[in-house]
């Protein structure tokens, strides 16, 4: 097995090679009112209020944080809430929408503008993220500095925070171990594989297209081989227009699942005893990305979702990432400060020799032609 040490730098090293962002410069912008007093919409760092005691007073202040799209059973998001929710007593968190796609999440943001409930954070797929600069708000972590470069917008208007490797989990009982991705096409999975959402609006529904395009001989350059993959495997009856989830899996209406490695994981833990689940990360090209944090520029709660970025990449949120089966941003610099929980880094899943990254030029142009392209194949 791969030490998942090396696992995460080899993430991080193709990223760092394939990504350039363009990105406004690190932010300027003034954070002190007239009153002298902090306007924490404007703040960029936490140096802005003076201290991290000051940002959270700010926060307590407030009283309030509005969350959007957080499954808690997704990379162990019930867990960071939790112990977000335990440390800051003062801030009621309101977690809406649990199920919803990136790209709902900035149609919530637009539709509720100026109202208290709108989203003050959001958790997104890169390709939702890189299409909504403007929706968010520029803001550098304390931690900043041990995020890879390749990993964060330079200015703070999105960062990466866990990520993984696209799976494929399955019921054993039902189907065949699939060794291949071809192997899915076969009569055994008639009617069985289920995509975690639709590929132009779900970060992990993108993914799966990626995965499914180096696997079928094509690239991150162009997901036309990916399309192609999924408009067979609907030809076939193979491909069930189900969003799975714990529950659709343990009925068994979704018996085969691409999705995240981490939640593929997660999935067979939330049903142990109840239904066997295997996943496996197909040999060949594997096909890697991180999930990014980003703050509504119009989040009625400033302070409050400031601070909760500040939790999210602090040593206690990114080994919640690691317990949930994911791979935190700050993975590399936690392992050589001495502060990553070993045994759960040391215990990730092997996974091929190559890996690729879109980069965001890639990301875009996949986007266009998932637009373009995938209702048609799937129809």
């Amino acid at each position: 097995m791969l030490t998942t040490r090396t696992l995460a730098a080899t993430i991080a090293a193709t990223a760092i090679v394939a990504l350039t962002l363009t990105g406004c410069a690190s932010g300027t912008a003034e954070a002190t009112g007239t009153d002298g007093s902090v306007d924490a919409a404007t703040a960029t760092s936490v140096s802005a209020f003076g201290d991290l005691a000051a940002l959270e007073d700010a926060a307590n202040a407030e009283g309030a944080l509005n969350v959007i799209a957080l499954p808690r059973d997704w990379a162990n998001y019930g867990a960071v809430l939790d112990l977000f929710a335990e440390k800051y007593p003062d801030i009621t968190i309101t977690e809406s929408a649990p199920d919803g796609s990136s790209a709902e999440e900035i149609q919530a943001a637009q539709n509720l503008a100026g109202q208290d409930t709108a989203p003050d954070v959001f958790d997104l797929g890169l390709a939702v993220a890189l299409a909504n600069t403007d929706q968010f708000a520029p803001y550098q972590v304390a931690t900043w500095s041990d995020i890879p470069d390749a990993l964060k917008e330079e200015s703070g208007l999105y960062v990466g925070d866990y990520g993984g490797y696209m799976a494929v989990g399955y019921d054993p009982d039902s189907v065949p171990a699939p060794t291949k991705l071809s192997d899915l096409l076969g009569a055994d999975y008639k009617g069985k594989v289920a995509i975690n959402g639709d590929p132009t609006q779900a970060g992990a529904a993108f993914a799966a297209v990626g995965m499914a395009a180096v696997q079928n001989k094509g690239s991150v350059d162009d997901f036309q081989a990916g399309i192609d993959f999924f408009g067979d495997l609907n030809a076939a009856g193979n491909l069930v227009k189900i969003d799975p989830t714990p529950a659709t899996i343990a009925s068994g209406e979704t018996p085969v699942v691409f999705d995240w490695d981490y939640l593929n994981v997660g999935y067979g833990t939330q049903l142990a005893g109840e239904r066997n689940w295997e996943v496996v990360v197909f040999p060949g090209t594997g096909y890697a990305g991180y999930y990014n944090q980003a703050i509504n520029k119009d989040a009625p709660h400033p302070a409050a979702a400031r601070l909760w970025q500040e939790f999210l990449y602090s040593d206690d949120a990114q080994n919640l990432w690691l317990a949930g089966g994911a791979r935190p941003a700050r993975a590399d610099a936690m392992a050589d400060a001495g502060t990553i929980d070993t045994k759960l880094f040391d215990a990730l899943p092997t996974v091929p020799d190559t890996t690729v990254v879109p980069t965001a030029a890639q990301s875009e142009a996949a986007a266009t032609l998932l637009g373009e392209k995938w209702a048609a194949a799937v129809q």
